[in-house]
């Protein structure tokens, strides 16, 4: 059983987010899913950014790391797109992590975004639509080939198609077969950790 720290998107803490961490909760592992964002759920991204560039990215970002100071140590740090910010700065600076599982974004290792190194022994799983004008045309899949070039345990999945949220039940966005597939590799990914 793994104990996941799972960070929503920026459209909030959607039905689809809380769905998610429910089928992952049916196989016996524990989910906390805070929510950033303090009940307000948005109905496009943009509304999303609007909402956190108004509060500024570091202030949420940080008020997801802190959230992890009242839970054991032992966590593996999840993130839907947005949400891989904290849990991507977590999994690399909080010692005892498990490891992180990265969905829809990846953040560098090096140079002016990154956290610094990835951590040794701590596994890594990167999921992405080929297609995603965010995931795929916005540099985040060139850092996540970063990290499994530079990591050993360390996997990206790339799923046909061009949606962003492509896991989130509640949205247009919604890939079933898509999510299926992740949704195994996340519990294959969380039964060894």
């Amino acid at each position: 059983m793994a104990e996941v720290l799972l960070f929503h998107h920026a459209q909030g803490l959607t039905p689809g987010v809380r769905a998610f961490a429910d089928a992952v909760r049916a196989n016996g592992h524990i989910v906390h899913t805070p929510d950033l964002f303090e009940g307000q759920v948005f109905q496009s991204i943009e509304e999303g950014l609007a909402y956190i560039g108004g509060i500024g990215f570091d202030d949420i970002r940080e008020r997801g790391v802190r959230l992890a100071d009242d839970l054991a140590a032992e966590l593996v740090y999840a993130g839907f797109s947005f949400g891989v910010m904290p849990a991507q700065k977590l999994a690399q600076t909080r010692p005892g992590a498990r490891g992180a599982l990265l969905f829809y974004s990846c953040l560098p290792i090096r140079g002016e975004w990154a956290f610094g190194p990835w951590p040794d022994g701590v596994p890594v799983q990167i999921h992405g639509m080929d297609k995603d004008p965010i995931f795929a045309g916005e540099g985040d899949i060139d850092a996540a080939r970063e990290i499994v070039e530079a990591v050993e345990d360390a996997e990206l999945f790339l799923y046909p198609g061009d949606q962003h949220y492509f896991a989130d039940s509640s949205l247009p966005s919604y890939d079933a077969d898509a999510t299926a597939l992740l949704t195994a590799r996340v519990l294959a990914f969380l039964d060894r950790c």
